[in-house]
This record gives C-alpha cells, sequence and structure tokens, in this order.
C-alpha cells in the first residue's frame, strides 16, 4: 500500500471501522488516514488491542463533533470467565488467583448481574490509559503500584447473559448497554467478586457506539480492497456526513441572513413555527440549502447559541 508521495488532502466525514483483534486503535486509525490520504483524523473512543469492534473515525470538521460520540452509549458483546482473576481484568493480564467455579448456577449469574443496572459508581482499572499527574496508570500499574482511584458515575442501561457454560472455570457471554467511561473488564472483575470466585474478560466485541452500529462497519482489510480496487473515490463512498454523530438530535434550517450570522459567532432568533425541546437542548443547525453549519445551543425566548461550528 503506498500514495507515492500522493498529497494529504482535506476530508471531511465519518468512517465506521470495524476493528480486528490484536492491534491497536491507533494503528489502524494511521492506516485508515493514509488510505483515504487524509490530512486530519481521529478516532472516538479507543479499543484495547485484545477488543474488535465499531470504531468511529473522523476526518476534517467531524473531529471537532468527536466528543459527542466520546459521550454517547456504547453497547458490547462480552465473555468473561469465571473462577479466574488477573490483575487487568482481561486474558492479557497475569492470574492472581484461581478458584473452582463449579457450584455457580445460572440463575445466581442472573440474580447479581441486576444489581449492575442502573446509575452506579465504578472505580477504574489501573491498568487504563486514565491519566495521573501526566502519566496513564497503566505505567504505574506496570512498576507494582497501585494508585488510589476515585469512583466514576456510570449507568449500566442493559446486562443480559446471552449463553452460560458451567463447569470449573465457566464462560459467560453478556451483552452490556452502557454510558460512557464504562469499563467492561471492571465489570467482569466487579462481578467475579461478588460470586465469590473471581472473573476476567476474554472477549469483547463493541457493536455501538451513539447511534452506529456494528453492521454499518468496514473492516480494514475491505476498505483496502475497496481501494487497490476501486481507487480513493471508493473509500470516499463509505463515509457518512459529519453531522451523523448526532443523527438523533433535532435540527433547524436557518434563513440566508441568520445562517451568515451563525457562521459569524453570533446568536439567531429562531421564529416561532420551530417546535424544539427545551432550553439547553442542542440542535443542529442547517442553512436553507441544507448545509450543515454546526451545532447550537437553544435558550430561553427561543435564541439559538452557536456551539460548536463547522466549515465544509
Amino acid at each position: 500500500m503506498s500514495h507515492h508521495k500522493q498529497c494529504f488532502r482535506l476530508v471531511n466525514g465519518i468512517f465506521l471501522l470495524n476493528k480486528s483483534k490484536g492491534v491497536s486503535s491507533n494503528y489502524v486509525l494511521q492506516r485508515v488516514k493514509y488510505l483515504f490520504a487524509a490530512r486530519k483524523a481521529g478516532h472516538t473512543g479507543s479499543l484495547d488491542p485484545l477488543a474488535t469492534g465499531v470504531l468511529p473515525v473522523c476526518f476534517g470538521e467531524a473531529t471537532k463533533l468527536s466528543r459527542y460520540l466520546l459521550d454517547s452509549d456504547k453497547g458490547y458483546h462480552s465473555v468473561f470467565k469465571l473462577g479466574v482473576e488477573t490483575d487487568t481484568g482481561d486474558s492479557e493480564g497475569r492470574i492472581v488467583s484461581i478458584i473452582d467455579a463449579s457450584t455457580i448456577t445460572e440463575g445466581l449469574i442472573r440474580a447479581t448481574i441486576d444489581q449492575f443496572l442502573g446509575d452506579t459508581v465504578q472505580v477504574p482499572p489501573m491498568y487504563s490509559a486514565l491519566k495521573r499527574n501526566g502519566q496513564p496508570l497503566y505505567k504505574y500499574a506496570r512498576k507494582g503500584m497501585d494508585i488510589e482511584r476515585s469512583p466514576r458515575p456510570i449507568t449500566i442501561y442493559e446486562f443480559e447473559v446471552v449463553s452460560f457454560k458451567s463447569g470449573v472455570a465457566p464462560e459467560l457471554e453478556v451483552k452490556i448497554r452502557c454510558s460512557k467511561g464504562t469499563y467492561i473488564r471492571s465489570l467482569a472483575s466487579d462481578l467475579g467478586r461478588l460470586l465469590g470466585c473471581g472473573a476476567h474478560m476474554i472477549k469483547l466485541h463493541r457493536f455501538a457506539v451513539g447511534p452506529f452500529s456494528d453492521d454499518m462497519s468496514v473492516s480494514l482489510s475491505e476498505l483496502r480492497k475497496c481501494y487497490d480496487s476501486h481507487g480513493i473515490t471508493a473509500c470516499d463512498e463509505r463515509l457518512l456526513p459529519v453531522d451523523h454523530a448526532l443523527n438523533a438530535t433535532p435540527k433547524v434550517a436557518l434563513d440566508e441572513k441568520s445562517a451568515a450570522r451563525l457562521q459569524q459567532g453570533q446568536s439567531v432568533f429562531l421564529s416561532k413555527g420551530f417546535n424544539l425541546a427545551g432550553e439547553g437542548d442542542i440542535v443542529r443547525v442547517f442553512d436553507n440549502n441544507l448545509m450543515f453549519l454546526g451545532v447550537g445551543i437553544l435558550r430561553s425566548g427561543g435564541m439559538l447559541v452557536p456551539k460548536r461550528l463547522v466549515a465544509l
């Protein structure tokens, strides 16, 4: 794969990558960026090398809206191994305890996972990229240090048993829908402690990020084939519009004068014909040609305040 010193270009949009196992999020980001010959790109919500699934890549002006995907809810399929606990909470860590978990039943598991549902708090794992004094926690963990971490609020919307294979070291497949900042391997560890047998995560697949699902995503190998067969234009055809990061958000269209004022950073008044939700809501803003202008916040009296503008 080579662009033979091809000039990198301005690309705007969102590409839904289906990340494969065994590679870092940054590794695949750089290769996708290269195939698109894009000047600017970033992913929204890193996946560990062990994990697979949806990894939205934002190009150009879409990077201005990446925080909305970072803040969005996520969906995961995962497999936990019970009876075995590791220092990282996943299969890449060192085993710290082994207990015969053959007495654990599916009924007990179902009753226990119900305790996780709703608003709760979670202590982030030491093996994470969260920073303390400018250093990621995993660097302290590799030195054998255990830094005190404050519990963080999370919400678990769904935590379902998909399948259960009993035995000395049972395997539990689960489906989870959760808020941003939720560590699935921490859920595995916490569940194992509540069951009294320990547990760790052995598989993780992210099937949803906000409005995006894995049936919309494309693997790196598919994108390469697309590029090799039909060139960079075929890659561009896989891009989603910039505003798709906020697909579920209400939208408003402005007349020419109002659009020009908004683009200069000024607030504008919406006509009474707009029937939107309450004050403080985020809306997608378009001009009268349905060109996406950015994101605004609705204030009292129908005032629209620019929040994040894009230049397409």
